[in-house]
This record gives structure tokens, sequence and C-alpha cells, in this order.
């Protein structure tokens, strides 16, 4: 008969997993045997969190929860921040690590990897189970898929004792899936859509993978379509697409001057819609509000406060009201032309860092663009109109963990295989997850990894000198990117803070990863 750990691998490819992402240890064994022979592809991270990273990445393109197996104990903690970075943006992502045997729990014998309550750890985080029988796998894998595919997106943890994974496992039963969400009664909002003049849509990251109904939606409601960063891509180039956060006046001008504001999967949060904390947005009490979550629904006062799927309410709400031809594109291009005038008045480099993303958008038309917390990043989080649904993501809002994108970037390539990959990331922040760039070249995968080097904490330093304290502990000496990049086995060219110098590196034809370094200002 098969074990637990057999059978556990057996369970998730029933349930659609072909990937999953992790690091052997002496407390995953079990786990690791299920995998020889299976459909499942194991990829071999560096470091638990860059694990965790990966499978948030294949997440976000796949639109299908990545999942990695992670020892007890540090493993498991290593994973944490990407656990919490995946909550943060609602990324499904399933973590299984093991945990000692079942007579030790909360013991704190001292045994090897051991934590006092490692459950309750995660459970102030995200939905956690313990796997106690080889009976309770069909049903706890149930209730695992359950929480990842209904409700908000999120991680989901599940541990197994080390004396449950080698047990004898009778057959699984066949997986039962979640029904399918309904929408909800819309007559309200749509009676209110239908008396709008001057209509306006956000959409945040609840409406990824809805590109088309997003779109339908909008034209026939003839609404401008305020996007936050997790919505970028889905309307490149549309006349009614405003790829601008609502940080900046002229988004807000728009969204001021609207009769009717619907908000779609968007949690309102302030690194989206007040990045700089300087107050002044515009009262939204009057909105109608679709997201999955009651909690997030009564975070903010609105008048229709609706619990729903984004894709089902966008297509019911499409269906239901009438076609309208009002200004809708005229005020889309006005809140577009002001918000990309008004990045030069944010910071003197502003315009240029944005320069360099678009060089990158135009060299590699259809890339996935996997950004971590730097500079050009927080430009294009501002202002920027990506040419491919989920193909902009970085974790520079929200959360805000740095080291993201190295492991985000492997898990977006393994997600849309043949797909090219940038990974744009400072020179500080790639010292957080160096190693993954290891497995990018172990897999073979299409990854330019884009560097740039201020040479420290650039923005943290202008942070501490913008209100006059001294500035200290933001001049890391950066690696040296060639001999890093010979290290890795990874093609190397270094170019200057140049669009077209830039662009021509990224023409270049390459078939595997490789690094170039943007020596910034």
């Amino acid at each position: 008969m098969l074990t637990v750990g057999q059978r556990l691998v057996e369970g998730l490819a029933a349930r659609g997993v072909e990937v999953v992402f992790g690091i052997p240890g002496v407390h995953t064994v079990e786990m690791y045997r299920g995998l020889f022979g299976a459909s499942i592809r194991h990829v071999t991270a560096r470091h638990e969190q860059g694990a965790a990273f990966m499978a948030d990445g294949y997440a976000r393109v796949t639109g299908r929860p990545g999942v990695a197996f992670v020892i007890t104990g540090p493993g498991l903690t290593n994973a944490l921040t990407a656990m919490a970075q995946a909550k943060a943006d609602s990324v499904p992502m399933l973590i299984i690590s093991g945990v000692n045997r079942r007579a030790s729990l909360g013991k704190g014998l001292g045994l090897l990897h051991e934590l006092p309550d490692q459950a309750a750890m995660i459970r102030a985080l995200c939905p956690t189970q313990t796997l106690m029988s080889p009976e309770d796998l069909g049903p706890t894998l149930d209730r695992a898929f359950a929480a990842l595919l209904t409700g908000r997106p999120g991680p989901v943890h599940l541990e197994v004792p080390t004396d449950v994974m080698g047990l004898p496992c009778p057959a699984l039963p066949a997986p039962v899936f979640p029904a399918p969400p309904k929408a909800p009664d819309l007559a309200a909002a749509m009676a209110r859509m239908e008396q709008a003049r001057h209509p306006v849509i956000l959409a945040g990251g609840g409406t990824r993978g809805a590109a088309a109904s997003l779109i339908a939606l909008a034209e026939r409601w003839d609404a401008p379509v305020v996007q936050t960063v997790n919505a970028r891509g889905a309307m490149f180039n549309h006349p009614l697409g405003v790829p601008a956060s609502p940080s900046l006046d002229a988004p807000r001008a728009l969204i001021a001057a609207a009769d009717c504001i619907l908000a779609i999967g968007t949690e309102l949060g302030p690194t989206d819609y007040d990045m700089y904390v300087r107050g002044g947005l515009p009262d939204l009490s009057g909105m109608i509000r679709v997201d999955l979550c009651a909690q997030q629904l009564a975070r903010h006062p609105a008048a229709l406060a609706l619990q729903a799927d984004a894709a089902v309410a966008m297509a019911a709400l499409c269906a239901g009201i009438s076609a309208r031809r009002t200004d809708g594109a005229a005020r889309a291009a006005m809140a577009r032309k002001d918000a990309r005038a008004e990045l030069a008045g944010l910071h003197p480099q502003m315009t240029a860092q944005l320069d360099i993303v678009e060089a990158m958008r135009r060299a590699m038309p259809g890339a996935i663009i996997v950004g971590d917390s730097t500079q050009p990043v927080y430009a294009a989080n501002l202002y920027y109109d990506h040419d491919r649904p989920s193909g902009w993501f970085n974790a520079a809002t929200g959360y805000g963990a740095l080291g993201f994108a190295p492991g985000a970037a492997v898990g977006a390539a393994l997600g849309a295989p043949g797909t090219p990959v940038i990974c744009l990331i400072g020179d500080g922040g790639l010292q957080f997850s160096p190693g993954e760039l290891r497995t990018a070249v172990d897999e073979g995968l299409p990854i330019t990894y884009v560097v740039w080097n201020n040479a420290g904490y650039r923005e943290i330093a202008e942070a501490m000198a913008g209100v006059g304290a001294e500035v200290i502990g933001c001049t890391p000496s950066p690696l040296r990117m060639e001999p890093f990049a010979a290290a890795c086995d990874l093609p190397f060219v270094q170019v200057p803070n140049d669009p077209i110098a830039l662009g021509a590196a990224l023409a270049a034809p390459c078939t595997g990863p490789r690094l170039i370094e943007i020596v910034a200002p």
C-alpha cells in the first residue's frame, strides 16, 4: 500500500497541481518519495522563502494555486514572509510542511526543527490543518483547496507529522471541488448604473484573470477604468484604460467628478490609493463595491456592498445594463495625459525611470515583468500600461517584501512556458535572494534579470534626507555584477541608464537566463 506521502502527491495531481517548489529535508523525505515517477514537476529553490515566492509568481500567472514543500520549523518560518505577501495580494498558495511526530506536539522536547506550536503561529496569518491520520488525507485536501478556490484567495498551510507521512494510506476518494460562484442580486446596482452619466470603474487585483469581462463592462457602460497595480495589463492601449495610481491627482480628479463609482476587487489599500500619505482621496462612500471578502466590504462605507466573484459579477452587470456612449474615452484620455505629466513633479528622475520600464515593454513585447522594490518599479506603479494581462506584478505595494522578484520570476516562467520574463530588481533587493538565479539556470528558464544598480538603498536614503534625518545604513556595498553573473553561469551585459541602450541589450537573442546591469545615476 502506498504511504501518506505518496498519496499526498497523488491527491495534489488529481487537483490539477503540475509544479511543486521546495527544498527537501529529513522532515519531508516521505513527501519526496511520492514525487518519484509522479506527473508533478519539482523545482528546487535555494531558500524556502524563494520557494514560496516561486509559488506566488506561478499562481499570479496561471490563476491556479502555487504549491511549495518545506520542512518543519525553519523551513516554514523562512516561507512565512512570502506567505504574508500572498495574503496581502490575495494570491492562492498552498504551503505543505512537515511537523514533528504527533506525540511530541506542543511539548517542547528539543527535537530537531521544533517549534512550540507551529500551527498556532500560522493560524494568525491563514488557515492551517494538521493531518493526524491517513484516513483524513482526502477530506483535508478537499478543505485546503476549498479555502484556496473560494472566497478571497490567499495562503493555506497543511502540516504532516513525520510519523504520519510514512504510514500506509488507502486510495483517496475523488476530489470534491467547490461549486462555481454565483452572482448575487444585482438589480439595485444595475439601477444605479443606468442613471450614471459620468461613471468610473476602480479595478483591483480581484479582476486579475478576467480582462475580457472588465473590458466588456467598461465598453458597455462607457466608463474609464482606473487600475491598481495588481490589475495592470488588462486594458493595454484601451481608450477607456487609466493605468495610473489613485495616489495621483489626475485619477483622483476623474474619480471626484464621477456620478457613479463601481469598485471591483480592490481593497482600497493606502499603498494603491494614497502612496505618499497625503490624504485628499475623494469620498467613495457612494460607491458600488464588489468583493469576494465580507470583511473587506465592511471596512469602508459604500452605497451598495456586494459580496461576489469579480468575473461573475462583471459578466452579469454587463448583460444587465444598457449600452451607452458619452464622454468616457475623453475623460480617460485626460486622466492619462495629466497622470503622466505629474510624475516629473513628484521626483526629478521618475519620468526617466518610467522610460526604462517602457523600454523593456518595447524591446520584449508580451513579456511578463516581475518587479521588486526598486525605483523604476515605484515609478511604474504610479503610471504604467503593460501589454499583457497578469504580466505586470511586484511586491512594492501592500506588504512590500524585498527580495520577492527573483523567485517569483521563476514561478512566472514555469507558469507561462515559453514566455519571456523580465525580473526588475535593485542591487539591494538582489542581495536578499541571489540564490534563486541558480534555480533559473538549472531549469533553463527565459528570464532576463535586470538589476537597477544605484549602489544602495537610494529610495530610503532620499526618504531620510527628505525629513531631515541623518542617512544611516543605506549604502551596503553592491555585488560586482559581472563576476556575480559569471558565478551564476549567466550571460552578462552592463548598460548605462539609457532606454535605447537597454532596449538594444534586451533585444539581443538569448535562449536562457541572463543578467543585465543598469548603472543608475
